[in-house]
């Protein structure tokens, strides 16, 4: 114990053990909104800590602290500061899920680098363990990479949403994911040696580059909540990979960490839709069905009923109760602020409401409650689906902003249909409805919401936030 505490290597010990305890401490707090910032506070702290110690690291002779190293990394903290901070500050909540995207692919692309630049410079000196860590931090780190550099694409809307598929893309997949194998198996099984084994790293990166993109391309916006997931789990397990390989505690265990909750989170958020992982990965979701609006048995388009905000002023203001229901729309329009000052004037009429808040609402887990506490709505007005779809059929008005295929009663009754089987909120079942949208168009899994064409179900269309602000001023007037 006295070693421990005395030697250079037992302090720096000590200061990854404190860090990682501060990283699970930290993730216990943001499992609740009301605790999440200080969660994250905890985790900045355990990483400034695990940081400094990293300083005081011995150098690669194993002699005395490496004052190249050490710049180095103030360097590389000196860009990342600066390069984070701007969009830190100007990103909006609504652009979150992008942000998250390219955090996941920069991650992944440093531990790609990083095993690559470790066999480069030490290949002969590796141990089989070390470079069969090499081999998987290259394949997981890229996949991670230019998977993620797809979800930003497909979330920013400078590639289509949409499933983009092409003729054999499953062989295709198949084919290259073989490659990867047997290149990857031949270096690290030490079945090749020397430049020829450099070079099949390389080309085990290139092709794991390909397959990040044969995998995420055909994935439609409506599974990007749990490609994001998905993503962040294989960013984390390549950082503890990368741990292993530079011997670094601290980053073994954030990236198990990552890795583990990015792995829950994927399984939960998989379960929420009804879907498999292996069916959100290969089964190009949404990508052979039409947009059409929807038509009757004799070929006619079904009804719909338009009203104006002071149309809808009027069953808001004299309800009892109220369920608000977000979506994308919201998300897109900015009109959370909107929203929660609609909802604070319904409250001073004496009306019961609350937020219904469906797992996959938004494009990223968790997505719809940061917008909303943006806002300053009340953790407390917040219902997982669970807790408050039974509570529907007691509700004199259910309010849909921007959310479409999370209240479709298709996927209830229609076996056809692709997202039967999909746990959704029960909007149908309110005694009125009201619906804010900008056009009749589907949503992300290119559906028609027969939920439009319910007698009870009244459309606003237009802009989420300029329709909300209609309404607070129609409500007003009631």
């Amino acid at each position: 114990m006295i070693d421990l505490f005395t030697t250079r290597d037992g302090l720096i010990g000590l200061a990854y053990l404190v860090a990682a305890f501060l990283f699970v401490l930290g993730l216990r707090y943001m499992s609740s909104p009301t605790s999440a910032r200080q969660g994250n506070q905890i985790a900045a702290v355990g990483m400034g800590i695990a940081v400094l110690a990293t300083f005081f690291l011995h150098d690669e002779h194993g002699v005395g602290m490496s004052m190249t190293n050490v710049a180095l990394i103030i360097v590389a903290i000196a860009i990342g500061g600066v390069a984070s901070a701007y969009p830190s500050r100007k990103v909006p909540m609504t652009a979150m899920p992008q942000m998250v995207a390219i955090f996941n692919g920069m991650g992944g692309a440093t531990a790609a680098l990083v095993a690559i630049g470790e066999f480069m410079h030490l290949s002969d000196d590796l141990s089989r363990g070390q470079t069969v860590s090499v081999v998987l931090g290259v394949i997981i780190g890229s996949i991670s990479f230019s998977g993620s550099v797809i979800a930003f694409l497909k979330l920013q809307e400078k590639i289509s949403g949409r499933p983009i598929i092409w003729t054999g893309q499953n062989v295709i997949n198949a084919v290259v994911a073989l490659g990867i194998a047997v290149l990857g198996v031949a270096v690290a099984g030490g079945f090749v040696e020397g430049s020829t084994a450099k070079l099949m790293l390389l080309a085990v990166f290139a092709l794991a580059l390909l397959l990040g993109l044969g995998t995420v391309l055909p994935i439609g916006g409506a599974d990007m909540p749990v490609v994001i997931a998905i993503l962040n789990s294989f960013t984390g397990v390549a950082a503890a990979i990368t741990g292993f390989q530079l011997s670094n505690q601290a980053l073994i265990v954030a990236g198990a960490l990552v890795g583990a909750s990015g792995a829950f989170l994927t399984l939960l958020m998989a379960r929420a839709m009804n879907r498999s992982v292996s069916n959100v990965l290969f089964g190009a979701f949404g990508a052979h069905h039409t947009t059409g609006a929807a038509v009757g048995a004799g070929g006619d388009a079904l009804p719909i009923r338009e009203i104006t905000a002071e149309d809808a002023a009027i069953p808001l203001a004299y309800a009892e109760r109220v369920i608000i229901v977000p979506g994308y729309g919201l998300a897109v329009a900015q009109a959370q602020q909107q929203v929660r000052e609609l909802a604070d004037m319904l409250k001073e009429r004496g009306v019961d409401v609350r937020y219904a808040i469906h797992p996959v609402a938004g494009r990223m887990p968790g997505h719809m409650n940061v917008l909303l506490a943006e806002a300053n709505v009340a953790y407390d007005d917040l219902y997982e689906m669970e807790q408050i779809n039974d509570d529907f059929a007691n509700t004199d008005v259910a309010l849909v902003i921007g959310a479409n295929d999370v209240t479709n009663p298709a996927a209830r009754s229609d076996t056809s249909s692709p997202i039967y089987g999909m746990p959704i909120l029960n909007v149908d079942q309110a005694k009125n409805i009201i619906v804010l949208k900008r056009s009749m168009s589907s949503g992300f899994a290119g559906i028609e919401n027969m939920l439009f064409h319910d007698p009870k179900t009244s459309m606003l269309f237009g802009d989420a936030r300029a329709s909300l602000s209609k309404l607070i001023e129609a409500v007003k007037a009631a």
